[in-house]
């Protein structure tokens, strides 16, 4: 699912895991956030990777490098400077 057009695909499994007794991972949501990437859909990764942290789970370098490409993408500079500072934050802080 995360590659070409697929990102659609991605979120309707994403949907369909929460909705059954399964629960999400940071695998789960770094691969759909991934597809959003390489679909161009920055918003939607961004979506995705506040509903990542809003599930309290930790982002890990994957997902993280997977939104700050996906604003790249979009040419969203700001805010992918702002990933790469939160990502220095939360995942290099000792």
């Amino acid at each position: 699912c995360a590659a070409g057009q697929q990102w659609q695909k991605a979120l309707q499994l994403l949907a369909e895991i929460q909705s059954s007794e399964l629960e999400l991972d940071v695998i789960s949501y770094s691969t759909a956030i991934s597809a959003c990437d390489r679909s161009r859909q920055w918003l939607e990764a961004l979506q995705l990777f506040a509903s990542m942290q809003a599930s309290r789970l930790r982002p890990d370098f994957i997902s993280y490098s997977a939104v700050v490409s996906a604003c790249e993408r979009g040419q969203q500079w700001q805010r992918a400077l702002r990933m790469l500072r939160e990502m220095r934050q939360d995942l290099w802080q000792p």
